[in-house]
């Protein structure tokens, strides 16, 4: 099971080395990472998805909040947060096949982002499993390039980090 951590850090040079650091000596996988400024411009927020065995999560909670630059630390529960994900890709288009892939995309939701005579590219915002449906359904236009931001999630409610 994938588990969700945000955490919140001072904005300055070299933290998010620390932190990286801190889960490849341990040998932890970190399976998506997003970072990225909050409203206070001397905070980011970093949102590291990870594995849960082993008590994982725990352990990681415990190291990350020894660092001195982290400000809090949250493991948000399943079902009880928000995330999504960026995915840019590139699929090869043609007349006959751009209105396909239009369809696909407003199916999605997904925004044409870029379109040339051979191309297309489209920009979509949505959970990762959605994301993966949204790729496979695009796999038969030849996908030329693809770009995924990682999750960031917030908690639901009036609750905060």
């Amino acid at each position: 099971m994938k588990q969700t951590i945000s955490v919140l850090v001072e904005n300055r040079a070299g933290v998010l080395n620390r932190i990286t650091g801190l889960f490849s000596r341990r040998a932890f996988n970190i399976e998506s990472l997003a970072v990225g400024p909050t409203d206070d411009p001397t905070i980011s927020r970093i949102t590291i998805i990870v594995d849960n065995g082993n008590n994982m999560v725990e352990q990681v909670e415990k190291q990350l909040n020894k660092l001195i630059e982290v400000i809090k630390v949250r493991t948000l529960e399943e079902h009880h947060h928000i995330s999504r994900e960026l995915m840019i890709l590139k699929v090869t288009a043609n007349a006959k096949t751009r209105q396909d892939i239009v369809t696909i995309c407003s199916i999605y939701g997904a925004k044409i982002a870029d379109i040339s005579p051979t191309s297309m590219t489209v920009e979509v915002s949505d959970t990762p499993d959605r994301l993966d449906t949204f790729q496979e359904m695009m796999r038969p236009f030849s996908i030329l390039e693809v770009v995924r931001t990682g999750v960031i999630a917030l908690q639901k409610g009036s609750g905060k980090i």
